[in-house]
C-alpha cells in the first residue's frame, strides 16, 4: 500500500513538468443488489439476497517518445466483507489490474523511423485487457467488478485500415529455486469445499477439487481425466489455460468490417487425486502434475455491415458469425463444437431496433463417450450477450446441451440518458436425455432485462436494472442443479450502480469575460 502512494505522489510532483505526457484517473463503482435467483433458480421459500460490492481503480499513464505506459491498481469488496479493524489474514484483494508497456517498432508518421512498410507496429507488454469486435469471445468482462486482464505479450500492427494482432501468454505459478519442470495448477480456487460427507473443509494444497467444476458421469474417467456431465465454461473455469496463442485479423473498407481469429490455448493435463480429511471423509480432485497439456483450437470469422450514413434517414446494421472448436478439451475429451449468430438492427433518430438469433453447440444422449461437442465462448463477456441475470457460460455455468437464444432489443438514447429493453427466448441446442431415460424439454425460459442509464455530470453516472426470469421446469435439471429440491421458476434481480471516474488532471476550459 506505501507503494502505491509513493506512486500517487511521485506522479502528482510530475504534473508540473509532463502534464501533456502524464494522466491520472480513478474510478469508484459501487453496485447494491437484490438477488433472487440471479444466474441459478433459487428453492421454493429461498429468500433474497442484498448487497453492495464497490471496485476503487487508479489509473496512470505516461507518453514518451515511442513508448506508452500504463498501471490501474484496482480494489474490489463486497461492503462489510471485512471487519472494521481488518487482519493479518485480510488485504489480499487489492492487486495490480493493468501494468503494461506499449513500444512503438514502426510509426509512418515518425520521421525519425526508417520502416515505412507498416503504418504502426508496436509490442505491448504485460499486464492487460484484450478487446475484440463485440467482446463475444475476447473481452475484459468489465461487468464483473474484478473485470478480466492477461498476462502475456501482444505485437500489434495497423496499415490502411488492416489489422493484424499476434498474442501470446504462458502461466506459470512459481520462480522459486527448488521448482522443477513448467507442470502449472491453475488459479481460481475455492478456498473451502464439500467433502464425500457434504462437510465444508478447507480445500487441500495442490489439488484442484471436482465439487468446484462438477460432477462425475457415473464415476467414469477416460486415461485417468474425469467426464464431467456439466462443466464449467472457461468464463468460470476453476482451470485456467496454461499457454495461449492468438491471431487476430480485421479490414475495414467504408461501411464493412470482416475480422476473423484463430485462437490455441492449452490446458494442463491432470490425474484423479483424493485427500481424506479430518472429519473422515474425502475431497476428491485432479493433481496436476501430469506432463503435457491439452491443446483447444477455436477458430472462425465475423462481418459487420452498416448501410447509411444519417440516422435521422435511418441506419440498418447487421452483423453474422460462425465459429469452431477443435483438439482436445480442459479434460483431454475430443473437442468438435461450432457457435453461429446473425442479428440487425435500425436506428432512426433516437431509437434503436432489432432482431437477432445465435446458436452455441451442446451434447446429447448420443454424443459418444470420450467425445465433447459442446462449443466454449472462450475469454468473453457473456453478460453482454446471453441475459444480464447470467444464466449461461458464467460462473453457475451453462447448460451441458449447449444454447439456443432468439432475443430482440430496443433502445432509446437521449442526451444524459438511455433506456433499454432486451427480451430473450433461451432453449438448448440439443437435447438432454434425463436420469429416467426421457428427453428432457429444450425450452429453458425468457429473460426481460430493463436498464435505465442517466449521465449526472461529467464524471458521474446512474445505472437502474431490473431482470425477470420466467423459467421452465427444465432450467434446473439443464443447469444440472439438485433435483431433490424444488424451485422456484420466477426469478428476479435488481440493481442500482453508481459510476464515479475522475480525470485529476483535468483543467476546465477558461470562460471569458466580456469586458
Amino acid at each position: 500500500m506505501k507503494n502505491i502512494f509513493f506512486c500517487i505522489t511521485l506522479a502528482l510532483g510530475c504534473t508540473l513538468t509532463t502534464y501533456a505526457q502524464f494522466s491520472l484517473n480513478g474510478q469508484v463503482r459501487t453496485r447494491t443488489e437484490i438477488r433472487n435467483g440471479l444466474g441459478n433458480l433459487l428453492p421454493i421459500d429461498s429468500k433474497s439476497a442484498a448487497f453492495t460490492s464497490q471496485r476503487t481503480r487508479l489509473s496512470f499513464g505516461y507518453k514518451m517518445e515511442r513508448v506508452n505506459f500504463g498501471i490501474v491498481a484496482q480494489d474490489v469488496r463486497v461492503w462489510g466483507q471485512d471487519a472494521s479493524t481488518i487482519s493479518n489474514a485480510d488485504g489480499n484483494k487489492l492487486m495490480i489490474h493493468e501494468g503494461w508497456a506499449d513500444i512503438t517498432l514502426a510509426n509512418a508518421k515518425d520521421s525519425t523511423l526508417k520502416f515505412k512498410a507498416m503504418e504502426s507496429i508496436s509490442l505491448k507488454i504485460g499486464r492487460q485487457e484484450l478487446n475484440y469486435d463485440d467482446v463475444r469471445l475476447l473481452g475484459n468482462l468489465d461487468w464483473l467488478q474484478q473485470a478480466r486482464r492477461f498476462d502475456m505479450a501482444l505485437l500489434k500492427t495497423l496499415h490502411k485500415g488492416f489489422q493484424l494482432d499476434l498474442g501470446y501468454a504462458f502461466n506459470q505459478n512459481s520462480d522459486g529455486f527448488n521448482i522443477a519442470g513448467t507442470q502449472y495448477l491453475p488459479g481460481n480456487i475455492p478456498v473451502y469445499v464439500k467433502d464425500n460427507k457434504g462437510i465444508l473443509v478447507p480445500t487441500p494444497a495442490g489439488i484442484v477439487p471436482l465439487a468446484a467444476g462438477g460432477n462425475l458421469t457415473n464415476n467414469s474417467t477416460k486415461n485417468g481425466t474425469p467426464i464431467y456431465t456439466n462443466p464449467p465454461s472457461t468464463n468460470a473455469a476453476n482451470q485456467d489455460y496454461k499457454s495461449f496463442f492468438m491471431i487476430y485479423a480485421s479490414k475495414k473498407v467504408k461501411n464493412t468490417k470482416i475480422s476473423a481469429l484463430f485462437f490455441n490455448d492449452h490446458f494442463g493435463k491432470s490425474r484423479l487425486d483424493s485427500v481424506s480429511t479430518i472429519t473422515g471423509g474425502y475431497v476428491y480432485g485432479k493433481r496436476f502434475d501430469v506432463i503435457g497439456t491439452n491443446s483447444r483450437t477455436t477458430f472462425g470469422a465475423m462481418l459487420n455491415q452498416a448501410f447509411g450514413k444519417d440516422i435521422k434517414v435511418g441506419q440498418i446494421a447487421i452483423q453474422a458469425a460462425f465459429y469452431k472448436q477443435s483438439g482436445k478439451d480442459r479434460d483431454g475429451l475430443e473437442l468438435s463444437a461450432s457457435h453461429f449468430m446473425a442479428n440487425a438492427f435500425y436506428t432512426k433518430n433516437k431509437w434503436t431496433g432489432g432482431l437477432g438469433y445465435e446458436f452455441l453447440s451442446g451434447n446429447d444422449a448420443n454424443t459418444p463417450v470420450g467425445q465433447n461437442n459442446r462449443f466454449d465462448p472462450l475469454y468473453g463477456t457473456p453478460h453482454r450477450h446471453w441475459g444480464y441475470m447470467d444464466y449461461f457460460y458464467v460462473g453457475t455455468g451453462a447448460t451441458s446441451g449447449g444454447l439456443s437464444n432468439l432475443y430482440a432489443k430496443a433502445k432509446y438514447t437521449a442526451k444524459d440518458f438511455y433506456l433499454m429493453l432486451d427480451i430473450h427466448s433461451f432453449a438448448t441446442a440439443s437435447t438432454i436425455r434425463k436420469s429416467d431415460g426421457t428427453d428432457l424439454s429444450k425450452g429453458l425460459g425468457t429473460e426481460i432485462d430493463f436498464i435505465a442509464n442517466y449521465t449526472l455530470n461529467r464524471i458521474t453516472n446512474l445505472e437502474f436494472g431490473y431482470s425477470v426470469m420466467k423459467a421452465t421446469d427444465s432450467m434446473s435439471i439443464a443447469k444440472g442443479q439438485n433435483q431433490a429440491l424444488k424451485y422456484n421458476n420466477n426469478a428476479t434481480w435488481a440493481y442500482l450502480m453508481i459510476n464515479i471516474r475522475p480525470d485529476f488532471l483535468y483543467k476546465a476550459p477558461e470562460i471569458k469575460k466580456n469586458k
